[in-house]
């Protein structure tokens, strides 16, 4: 896989050591078991994939290369290039400006825009018509495309069941700039499209498709969520679903299958190829990976969990809720929410608010344990060296920890 030229400041001391120690101990990835880092009074549980993926490493070298090559030039982003603070701001601070917040509304207006003028897509990518009203102004996005190629593959597979006049079913956060992205192409693919959340959304759509609910009653549920002219007596007789790539697999998997059911129950099992495109799974293969590998951080035995990411991460929130099923579970994105060695500041992310917990560190470890035990991971936008200064600072509370050199000497697996 291509390697790309990154910042040395996103890079870790700690944890490059434990990814080339897998690299090398698991070069297949076969292994989802985490790597144990044995400082003494705690260990840390680390999953086997997480962090930096291949395309938010493509997106900071393209969005560095951006600025070497263009010194003086007005620099913007059309909106957050990836849903994680620290890079965010690294590049604000360089005088890349957001023209669009997460939401798509806007910051700074395009009247500004001059052609002179540098515009980076974020890595979700664009909808359709912002880029024409880029090109209109005639301002040249291609060289500073930072649209990740995984996100690309879901539009290729969107027009592929298009062009068989599959309605298309999105499987996403309605307003998530990726979800945005893959709508207004989606829209030109198949000309109806529908975005639904998770499995409870996919059963209300589900009375629609068998004809139970009527057309009003489907445009104001879903008010927003599809494309112009859908009809539901005409729309719903041939499905094909994809997603937005940083959704859990295992319910995107759960709403296919679903819908398959229901248009099996509907025109027959000898008919279904007919009416339900498969278009497997169309998530990117680090969402996968990271996933994979926190189930694997579910097997072990530790106290509680700290996942590091952005707050409007998708991809993120997604293994704080797999850590949630059986640890103590806080969701931080930085060091600085560590507060003391009583406090810690963390997020709750589907009540959209921040929290703070006092004793998080248990006084005493798990039963029939002198050891602490912390499962640690962050999401696909994170870089490592935020987990060493996580390490760090948690050393520092604990207290009398090993040294890094003698506890990266006894890497070893948990299994």
């Amino acid at each position: 896989m291509k390697t790309f030229n990154v910042p040395e400041f996103y890079r870790s001391p700690i944890i490059s050591k434990v990814k080339q120690y897998r690299k090398v101990q698991d070069p297949r990835k076969k292994d989802v078991s985490p790597t144990v880092l044995d400082f003494g009074p705690v260990k840390y549980y680390i999953a086997r994939h997480f962090g930096f993926c291949y395309g938010v490493e493509n997106a900071i070298e393209i969005a560095f290369k951006a600025l070497d090559e263009n010194p003086g030039k007005n620099i913007y982003l059309l909106s957050e290039m990836i849903h994680n603070p620290a890079v965010n701001k690294d590049l604000t601070e360089r005088g890349v400006r957001f023209l669009q917040d997460t939401l798509g509304e806007q910051l700074i207006p395009f009247e500004v825009l001059t052609p002179d003028d540098i515009v980076m897509i974020p890595a979700f990518g664009a909808p359709l018509p912002l880029l024409k009203l880029l090109e209109e102004k005639g301002i040249e996005t291609k060289a500073y495309d930072t649209t990740c190629p995984f996100v690309e593959r879901v539009w290729k597979k969107s027009e592929q069941i298009g062009k068989t006049e599959h309605t298309i079913i999105i499987h996403g956060k309605y307003n998530h700039e990726e979800t945005r992205s893959t709508f207004s192409r989606s829209a030109v693919d198949s000309k109806a499209v529908v975005v639904l959340r998770d499995m409870e959304e996919s059963k209300r759509l589900a009375e629609y498709v068998i004809g139970n609910k009527t057309q009003q009653q489907f445009e104001e549920e879903f008010k927003g969520k599809f494309t112009e002219g859908f009809k539901i007596d005409k729309h719903f007789n041939k499905i094909g679903v994809i997603n937005q790539t940083t959704m859990l697999a295992t319910e995107t998997e759960e709403i296919a299958n679903y819908f398959k059911s229901v248009l099996i129950n509907k025109f027959g099992e000898e008919k279904i190829k007919e009416h339900f495109s498969d278009t497997h799974d169309t998530l990117c293969y680090a969402t996968n990976e990271n996933q994979d590998a926190t189930y694997g951080l579910l097997n072990t035995d530790a106290d509680f969990a700290i996942v590091v990411g952005g707050y409007n991460s998708s991809n993120t929130s997604h293994l704080v809720e797999l850590c949630e099923r059986k640890f103590p579970t806080y969701f931080i994105s930085s060091v600085k929410e560590i507060e003391s060695a009583t406090v810690i500041h963390h997020y709750d992310y589907p009540n959209k608010k921040q929290l703070t917990s006092n004793n998080y560190l248990p006084k005493n470890a798990s039963p029939g344990s002198s050891t602490l035990k912390i499962v640690i991971t962050s999401g696909a936008s994170c870089p490592d060296s935020l987990l060493d200064a996580v390490m760090n600072k948690l050393n520092t509370f604990i207290g009398n920890t090993k040294n890094v050199e003698a506890v990266i000497k006894d890497l070893k697996t948990f299994n």
